[in-house]
């Protein structure tokens, strides 16, 4: 009788935990790239596997060194462009942020996709125009938004949404 403790139930199907893991799928990574562990495992390989009484040309040797060092430079100059990327990328979004600032307390408008239900419980949506005052900005993952203010209620609004940006043009009347 199986330990309630050891036990574990998918879909309506109870299993001990040797087969609930032998039951999951093993998810395998298709590597074709030949990076340095595997080169050196060949460049061993090959050494342990020469014939002692006719070895290798030294020149060889160097040659797959040569190879192994540019593969390295390669490697190093590859995740040098993509840490070099991501700043960048940061520069600009600190950039954006900046410009986007300077738009608190303007107008801004911005259409805007609603998402509602039909009678029968259906998805649908549609879009309008909305209006707004820029109130402030905001990241999210790693995307800047505006936070727009319409009537008491805020809004985040994507950049890619905003039709037109203007300055106040309410006057106080005494």
């Amino acid at each position: 009788m199986a330990n309630a403790l050891n036990t574990i139930t998918v879909d309506g199907v109870t299993y001990n935990a040797a087969a609930y893991e032998s039951s999951k799928t093993k998810e395998t990574k298709k590597n074709d790239d030949l990076g340095k562990e595997a080169f050196l495992q060949l460049l061993v390989t090959q050494l342990q596997n020469q014939d002692p009484l006719n070895p290798q040309d030294n020149s060889s040797y160097i040659a797959e060194l040569a190879q192994f060092s540019s593969l390295e430079q390669m490697t190093n100059v590859a995740k040098s462009l993509e840490d070099l990327g991501k700043v960048v990328g940061n520069i600009d979004t600190s950039v954006l942020v900046g410009q986007l600032s300077g738009m608190i307390g303007m107008n801004i408008d911005w259409v805007a996709t609603i998402n509602e239900a039909d009678e029968e419980g259906n998805p649908i949506s549609h879009t309008e125009t909305m209006t707004g005052v820029v109130t402030g900005v905001t990241i999210v993952d790693g995307v800047p938004n505006i936070i727009a203010e319409k009537d008491g209620e805020k809004y985040q609004v994507d950049i890619s949404d905003i039709g037109n940006v203007y300055e106040s043009t309410s006057e106080v009347v005494e």
